[in-house]
């Protein structure tokens, strides 16, 4: 869920807390940083008895608020690092704390990986899986559903173990909890030995890669294309399995495309055309076309994730797979006959069904449309509009990111959303792990 910056700990004048996009902030009365599991349950329980809401949060990279607290603001940092490995069954568990960059790298230092993440590893492991984040998989799900085991602090205090075995209602919904469950102390993940993946980027038209959506995805165990807006241009990327070995790109080539373009002139151009606004058809098409193929092959946290230093804010909805060409020929047809000018590419991923109660893949295949703006530039009429498309196709939106659904809503598009809140109730009544934005989400 998520933090960038907070203030002082316990005395003096609190300050603000601000997620990584900016566009949210809270002053918390005050932060604490436990260094074991038992200090942060006497923060719980302390926290209640002031009468004091309580969140954690992890790295700031989600766009909503669901981490932001005028109470008591825990940061899980020193909560980090590796507990367990187990060879035998597949497993590792880790602290909650922990950044996905960190667990990539000691993974695969002991020959072990995850087997699909999102497109960035900043965030904490508990922030990541609590708010749905997710790759691109044809059979591979979010990070969340390769969860096997979790520790949960509940508003009480208590420490529950969780897993198919042991409190197994729990261990189903708070493996994507948006933090209203309780608080996440360790997650034990499945791991399998490393693997290669090979990447293959190709431009391709729109009108095609949509006409062969099914088949892309039917073909590749990883498939997801980045729509330029204004142009008939995407950029295709298909990552599967291969022999090996490594052959990453040249240090030039991978500087050029992943620092450079994709982070230096990506910044230039977006603040062009904040400046400029009326530039940017002209800036994409020219963009769009300046692509070229590239194919490469690495272990998998290399290939699935990629720096990403260009700050901007996000919607993404999840829409069943086969509603998603025809929302995305939607959305095109909204950009080119409006005045919207937008310099980002959509990014569209897919996920096959999983059982996890909030997951956006719930129950269903599921193909994700995520719309950006760069930071700093209006979002509400393109959000707006696009959010439109998306809830008329039964769009559930990612947790983490910027929408402006209730819990009405989520009632209709979640078959077993009265499981979770049911759960909430027994293990929170009093919302100790409550704020704003859970009351909106899930309802008082």
């Amino acid at each position: 869920m998520g933090t960038a910056t907070a203030g002082k700990s316990g005395r003096g004048t609190p300050t603000a807390w601000r997620n990584w996009a900016g566009n949210v902030t809270a002053t918390p009365a005050r932060v604490v940083t436990p260094t074991s599991v038992g200090e942060l349950q006497d923060t719980v329980r302390r926290a209640a008895g002031d009468g004091l809401r309580v969140k954690a949060v992890g790295t700031g990279h989600s766009f909503t608020a669901a981490a932001a607290t005028d109470g008591v603001l825990v940061r899980p940092q020193a909560l980090s690092g590796i507990q367990a490995i187990d060879r035998e069954a597949g497993t590792v568990t880790v602290a909650a704390g922990t950044v996905l960059k960190d667990l990539n790298v000691a993974l695969a230092r002991e020959g072990l990986s995850l087997t699909n993440m999102g497109d960035i590893m900043e965030q904490t492991v508990s922030g990541a899986t609590s708010t749905g984040t997710h790759g691109t998989g044809r059979d591979s799900a979010s990070i969340a559903a390769q969860i096997r085991g979790l520790d949960l602090v509940t508003a009480d205090g208590r420490l529950l173990n969780c897993s198919e075995k042991e409190n197994p209602q729990v261990f189903a919904a708070a493996r994507l909890g948006i933090g209203a469950l309780g608080i996440v102390t360790a997650i034990t993940f499945a791991v399998e030995p490393v693997f290669f993946l090979t990447a293959r980027e190709e431009p391709m038209a729109f009108d095609r890669v949509t006409a062969e959506f099914d088949q892309h995805v039917a073909e590749n165990e990883h498939f997801e294309f980045y729509w330029f807006p204004h142009t008939g241009n995407c950029n295709t990327k298909r990552n599967n399995r291969s022999q090996g070995p490594a052959a990453p790109p040249g240090a030039v080539s991978a500087w050029v495309e992943d620092e450079l373009l994709s982070n230096g002139v990506f910044q230039a151009v977006n603040s062009l055309g904040r400046a400029v606004p009326a530039a940017i058809p002209s800036i994409a098409r020219i963009a769009s076309r300046a692509l070229s193929a590239r194919t490469y092959t690495d272990i998998p946290y290399k290939v699935f994730t990629s720096p990403r230093r260009v700050r901007f804010v996000e919607m993404e909805y999840a829409l069943p797979r086969e509603r998603l060409v025809e929302a995305l020929r939607e959305l095109k047809q909204l950009v080119d006959r409006s005045d919207l000018r937008i310099s980002f590419p959509v990014e569209v991923r897919t996920a096959p069904a999983d059982d996890i109660p909030l997951s956006t893949a719930s129950g269903r295949e599921t193909a994700y449309i995520a719309v950006h703006m760069y930071k700093g530039t209006p979002y509400h009429a393109y959000f707006t509009a696009a959010e439109r498309i998306f809830t008329a196709h039964g769009g559930r939106p990612h947790w983490g990111k910027v929408h402006t659904r209730d819990a009405e809503y989520f009632a209709q598009v979640y078959p077993r959303f009265g499981e979770f809140t049911e759960l909430r109730d027994r293990l929170d009544p009093e919302r100790v792990f409550g704020n704003d934005y859970l009351r909106r989400v899930l309802g008082a």
